[in-house]
């Protein structure tokens, strides 16, 4: 059952490669290009991460250490830490781009920015990237409390951090699987004697199927919370979107009212030991909003293809 990164990555041939963003020595590129798609997962995954934190507290009964797995400039730990939105970053990275400022000014200015914010909670953050660009800034900036760089598909976990790891009560990620396989994960969970929970969003064209066998390994039960799906971001272009559906075809899965009208929809996943999902399960744990009242921009027009692999998944649907 564990999946392979050579299934993950046919998958991924039509899907928009935004590697460069992630190895710019500060976040600016990275919300101006993503921002220009209407990226909205971080915003969506907020309030979910948030309550998934409160139940992993309640179940240690204290303050937890929770890793990001494809953290990139740690968006993510700074929503889980602070009292700020996705929309106040987006702001800011957008009236910063009309500044002049060096990568080391705008370090100096994102390092007092974040200090001057009270934690909303007592938890530590620790981010994991292949990019050291990336991490690099994210924690010179304070958004991680400890950064490890390190590709887990390929290499094994740095030894210095093992120790760190081994801390960890709760895994999250909100678009790394697709480019992670069960690989990391085995990996990760491994480093401690009780595996932590794990929270991933994943884009409906990838399956987790590979990632929740891995974890059942560890003693997790995997649970999908039913009844909503969380819009990513638009499509970049007409060859995305075609690709996509196409990817959803393959696994037998509709995208009317989702990925038909031109935007990436991921679901969340949930794992924790079956003692605690029989108490609490995951459609208990957690409230939603799926963001589609929001604005994402124009999406790409499909072309006839595209309009009739519509068509079929209507069909598959009906």
């Amino acid at each position: 059952m564990p999946d392979s990164q050579e299934d993950f990555s046919s998958t991924n041939q039509s899907k928009a490669d935004f590697s460069s963003i992630y190895v710019q020595p500060d976040p600016r590129s990275y919300f101006r290009i993503l921002g220009g798609l209407g990226y909205a997962i971080p915003h969506l995954a907020r309030p979910i991460f948030d309550q998934v934190i409160e139940a992993r507290q309640r179940a240690k009964g204290g303050p937890i250490t929770v890793l990001d797995l494809g953290c990139s400039y740690g968006i993510n730990a700074i929503l889980m830490k602070y009292a700020l939105s996705y929309d106040q970053l987006v702001e800011r990275y957008d009236a910063l781009a009309q500044q002049t400022l060096t990568s080391s000014e705008l370090l100096q200015l994102d390092k007092h920015f974040l200090a001057a914010w009270p934690r909303k909670r007592d938890i530590r953050v620790i981010g994991l990237d292949v990019s050291r660009q990336a991490v690099g800034y994210a924690e010179a900036c304070g958004a991680l409390d400890i950064g490890i760089v390190a590709d887990l598909e390929n290499d094994p976990v740095p030894a210095w951090a093992l120790p760190e790891l081994a801390k960890v009560d709760l895994i999250v990620s909100t678009g790394c699987v697709g480019y992670v396989t069960s690989k990391s994960f085995e990996k990760l969970v491994a480093c401690s004697a009780q595996a932590p929970w794990v929270g991933s969003f994943v884009l409906r064209m990838f399956d987790y199927a590979g990632i929740s066998h891995t974890l059942r390994g560890h003693g997790l039960q995997t649970e999908k919370f039913e009844g909503a799906s969380f819009v990513q971001r638009r499509f970049r272009d007409e060859e995305e979107m075609r690709g996509t559906l196409d990817a959803l075809a393959r696994r037998g899965i509709s995208p009317a009212a989702k990925e038909a009208d031109g935007l990436f929809h991921a679901e969340f996943f949930c794992s924790r030991p079956p003692a605690i999902c029989a108490a609490e399960p995951v459609q208990k744990l957690v409230s939603v909003s799926s963001g589609v009242n929001r604005s994402y921009g124009r999406r790409p027009r499909p072309n006839s293809s595209a309009r009739s692999a519509k068509a079929a998944s209507r069909a598959l649907a009906s």
